[in-house]
């Protein structure tokens, strides 16, 4: 059974940091894509960061120089250090693992709420 469960949402001030974990089982994760996607209510769902098999990255426009994601094959574990933060990173964060259509899977989501 594949499950991605991700940990470090919260409530933060504006221009502080967080931490988001996603920790994979069940997938051979190491030849996995690993994704950051988030979600506001009403609006669509929009990658965040990626990581490739071989730790190539990129990441939205909108989070470049603040957001950086990292992975860890060994601990089966994705992570995305946020700092700087704004208000407008308000969404629920999703981890993504990605072989192909048919091998994708998703976690439940973290809440990551910015204030003003």
């Amino acid at each position: 059974q594949v499950q991605l469960v991700e940990s470090g949402g919260g409530l933060v001030q504006a221009g502080g940091s967080l931490r988001l974990s996603c920790a994979a089982s069940g997938i051979t994760f190491s030849i996995k894509h690993m994704a950051w996607y988030r979600q506001d209510p009403g609006m669509r769902r929009e990658l965040v960061a990626v990581i490739t098999s071989d730790g190539s990255t990129n990441y939205a426009d909108s989070v470049k120089g603040r957001f950086t994601i990292s992975r860890d094959n060994a601990q089966k574990t994705v992570s995305l250090q946020m700092n700087s933060l704004k208000p407008e990173d308000t969404a629920v964060y999703y981890c993504n693992a990605y072989g192909s259509a048919a091998d994708n899977y998703w976690g439940q989501g973290t809440q990551v709420t910015v204030s003003s």
